[in-house]
Order: C-alpha cells, then sequence, then structure tokens
C-alpha cells in the first residue's frame, strides 16, 4: 500500500504545474542518439503523448544527425562539422531530406499516433512555412568553410501549426526550409527550434539532447546547474567557454528568451521521463536557463 501512496503524492506533486501549463504551448526540440534507439524514442514520445493529455499544446521540432551521419556512412558521403553545423552539399541535402522526413519524421509520427495522439509530420517545405536562405558565415562560424546548403530562417508563418494545434494535432516538424525558388536548405534543429518557440510565443522550449545540461566544470558531473541567468550563457558564448553541437542550442535558448520566453531547458533525453522529471516536480533533471 505504501508504494501506491508514494505513487499518488508524485500526481499530487505535478497538479500545480498541470494547471499553470494547461493550455499553454510547449516547444520539445527532439535530438540526439535518442531517436536512433527505439525504446528510448518510445518513452519520449509516451512522455510528450502525456503532456498532450494533460492539456498542454506540445510542438516538435526534431533532429536526425546519428541517421543522417550513418545513411552518408552507408552511400560512402564524406561528412564534415564547422562549430557544430553538417556542412550541406547537393548530395548531403538529398540525404538529409530523405532520412528526416522520411524516416526520423515518419518515426516520430507514427510513436505518437500509438499513444492516441493526432500527430502530423511536417517539413518547412509545406505550405512554405519555414522560409529560408543560405546561411552566410559569422565569426562564430570558420568563414573558409562553405557550409553548402546550410540555411538560416528568415521568416516563419506560424499559420499552419496553429491551425493544427487548434484542431487538436500535434505538429511534428522536421527542419527543412526553403527558399522563394524552390530551393531546400538543411536548418539546425536547435536553431529552427528557438525560431519556432519564439514565433508562437511559446511558454517553454525544451532541449531534449545527450547531455543533462550545463555544468560549471565539464569535468565534474557534481557541478551541473540547476538554473543559470541567460546572461551568464550569453559571457560564456562570448568568451569561447561553449563549443561544438552546445553552440545553436545555447543560441537558440537565448533567441527565444530574448523574444518573450519565459525559460528554456537542457535535457538529457536518455535519461528515462527527464521531460516528465523536469517540467512536473520541484527539483527538475536538467538545467533552467531564465532571463
Amino acid at each position: 500500500m505504501k508504494k501506491w501512496i508514494e505513487k499518488a503524492s508524485h500526481l499530487i506533486e505535478a497538479l500545480p504545474y498541470i494547471r499553470r501549463f494547461c493550455g499553454k504551448i510547449f516547444v520539445v526540440k527532439c535530438g540526439g542518439a535518442a531517436l536512433v534507439d527505439p525504446q528510448q524514442l518510445h518513452n519520449i514520445m509516451q512522455d510528450i503523448a502525456l503532456l498532450h493529455f494533460c492539456g498542454i499544446r506540445p510542438v516538435i521540432v526534431h533532429g536526425g544527425g546519428p541517421d543522417i551521419g550513418a545513411m552518408c556512412k552507408r552511400l560512402q558521403i564524406p561528412t564534415q562539422f564547422s562549430n557544430g553545423l553538417r556542412v550541406t552539399d547537393a548530395d548531403t541535402m538529398e540525404i538529409v531530406q530523405m532520412v528526416l522526413f522520411g524516416k526520423t519524421n515518419r518515426a516520430l509520427v507514427t510513436a505518437l499516433n500509438q499513444f492516441g495522439v493526432k500527430a502530423v509530420g511536417l517539413t518547412g517545405q509545406d505550405a512554405a512555412f519555414m522560409q529560408s536562405k543560405k546561411f552566410i558565415a559569422t565569426s562564430d562560424v570558420d568563414a573558409d568553410v562553405d557550409l553548402g546548403f546550410v540555411g538560416e530562417i528568415t521568416d516563419l508563418d506560424t499559420t499552419l501549426i496553429t491551425t493544427l494545434l487548434a484542431g487538436g494535432f500535434l505538429p511534428v516538424i522536421a527542419p527543412i526550409g526553403i527558399d522563394e525558388h524552390g530551393q531546400a536548405y538543411n536548418i539546425n534543429a536547435d536553431t529552427a527550434a528557438g525560431v519556432v518557440a519564439s514565433k508562437l510565443a511559446a511558454e517553454k522550449l525544451v532541449m531534449l539532447s545527450d547531455v543533462n545540461g550545463l555544468y560549471a566544470n565539464i569535468d565534474d558531473p557534481e557541478t551541473r546547474l540547476h538554473v543559470i541567468k541567460a546572461a551568464l550563457v550569453k559571457t560564456w558564448l562570448n568568451e569561447k567557454h561553449i563549443s561544438g553541437g552546445m553552440i545553436p542550442k545555447l543560441q537558440a535558448c537565448l533567441h527565444a528568451l530574448d523574444n518573450g520566453l519565459s525559460s528554456a531547458h537542457i535535457l538529457d533525453g536518455n535519461m528515462p521521463h527527464s521531460l516528465l522529471l523536469e517540467i512536473f516536480t520541484d527539483q527538475g533533471v536538467g538545467t533552467l536557463i531564465t532571463n
């Protein structure tokens, strides 16, 4: 009987959060190895289904880096990264479209539908809602590297997304942008999630990845930061304390916070139920970034 009472107490702990966030939009970015492991993918989609049925309105933006890398390897297409961004030539762009929407997006939509959620898969090409252009290198990216068909979002029309949400559907977005000439672009999923969250005036942006937050000392697991201010994150980025794939994640979080969001989270998608533990408990399991 005691264990059942403990379970009930966990539900009671979640009650104020369910009440607070009911009807709010959460943008959840899914990426990393968790999307390759079928069981991990199942667990994450199960958690998102629970959010949906608690009255929260999730919007998923997903990556697919490991799957894209694996397909490129199978087809003997070289892979190169520059500051966390995949160099995308014409052959790689074809793989990106095939894998992101044809494989990863389908897996997420199918899993959600099995939990009773009416999930709908999209790319930015649908209704041309994610207008994009070629990414122009800045001081943050090696200017000597031609990133190819890596894009940046120039405009995002939320009409399609909000129409789906109003109908009770859950949008699952593969970050493939398009320009006025019909050219497709590979948009970094973290960056896309930040823009989507900002344009939707979401309550939260949640980054599910392979890391469980930020650390004061990356070599010391005991120094994970439960909460960090956006100003300190900006300082760390400016002083080059952050590297690799964490750069676009944090830039996306800052973009969202600078455009009205109240909080952003970085969680380990490989940890069972990390999303629920972060959202519905007092302690949390990742890093919360606030202004």
